[in-house]
């Protein structure tokens, strides 16, 4: 039987040093590429998000998330009910983000070959070379939600390419200047108050997740790295006060097992950001993915219920 602690103890690291110049070379190859584009290069600002940002990220696991912002005068909105845009003095797009995702497109492909780029629903990856790791990037426009009052809170939104919108909050505008990233800033606080053991732990599960994937479980397949860092999130900070990390861990397993049981006993569970629900776009069912992956990892480790 394996030794847990000490396998935990070893799952705790973050990425090596090595992997981090690969992620920082693939940032770097994408802020050159898009410097070749006069547009792109003016009215475009790059964030990190995703696990590297989050430091979150695991050892052989290593990828990085890039957001490619526009920042010029075109943006997408939430009115509150009853209202235009009319009533807030909003104008049309200069660029639509149809337009825009094009124009990312045609400057990776361009400098990149379509060898290394392949156009996702969502995404597009850049693959991984020797120097560079994979890179999952994203176009996006800025979001704003607007209350009755005028005032509203940004974030970012894209097109899938069947045409659905998506609004994410990685990075939350706070005046016309700085941006907070609010899911990072909630992870470092949590961090903090945990004694630098819930990202810790977020590796551990995430490790988890990848053997159980790596051994043909469905259920660990099915879950994403995002949603085990917001169910860690969602942990009580007493819980992660533990003389080992076998046993924290067997206590955090359990309570997300009790509460993952029942869409009523975590519908009030929030992404990191504490900006969205966890489980409020496709409720039930999302629910019933962590709470299989958690039953599975359970079972993974030999704890028994």
């Amino acid at each position: 039987m394996r030794n847990w602690e000490e396998v935990f103890q070893n799952w705790i690291k973050p990425a090596s040093d090595t992997e981090d110049q690969k992620i920082q070379n693939a940032i770097d190859a994408v802020k050159k590429a898009l410097a070749k584009d006069a547009i792109l290069n003016r009215f475009t600002k790059i964030y990190i998000h995703g696990s590297y940002r989050n430091n979150v990220n695991v050892r052989l696991n290593s990828d990085i998330d890039i957001g490619i912002l526009y920042t010029g005068d075109t943006f997408g909105f939430q009115l509150p009910s009853g209202k235009t845009k009319h009533d807030y003095g909003l104008g049309n797009p200069n660029i639509s983000y149809d337009d825009f995702r094009q124009n990312v497109s045609s400057v990776l492909y361009s400098h990149f070959g379509y060898a290394s780029v392949t156009e996702g629903n969502k995404a597009f990856k850049l693959s991984s070379t020797t120097y560079r790791v994979d890179a999952d990037i994203i176009p996006v426009l800025v979001h704003r939600s607007y209350n009755p009052d005028g005032s509203y809170i940004c974030g970012v939104e894209f097109d899938n390419l069947n045409g659905t919108r998506i609004i994410n909050w990685p990075e939350r505008l706070m005046d016309n200047e700085h941006w907070i990233n609010q899911h990072y800033e909630n992870g470092v606080s949590k961090n903090t108050r945990t004694s630098r053991r819930y990202k810790s732990v977020v590796r551990i599960l995430k490790r988890i997740m990848y053997e159980m994937a790596d051994a043909g479980s469905t259920a660990a397949k099915d879950v994403s790295g995002f949603t085990i860092e917001c169910l860690v999130w969602n942990v009580p900070d007493s819980l992660f006060d533990a003389p080992t990390w076998s046993g924290m861990i067997q206590k955090i397993i359990a309570h997300l097992w009790n509460n993952t049981r029942t869409l009523e006993s975590c519908n009030e569970w929030a992404e990191v950001s504490d900006l969205k629900y966890l489980f409020g776009s496709f409720g039930d069912s999302d629910r019933a993915i962590a709470h299989r992956f958690i039953n599975e990892a359970w079972d993974y480790i030999g704890v028994s219920k």
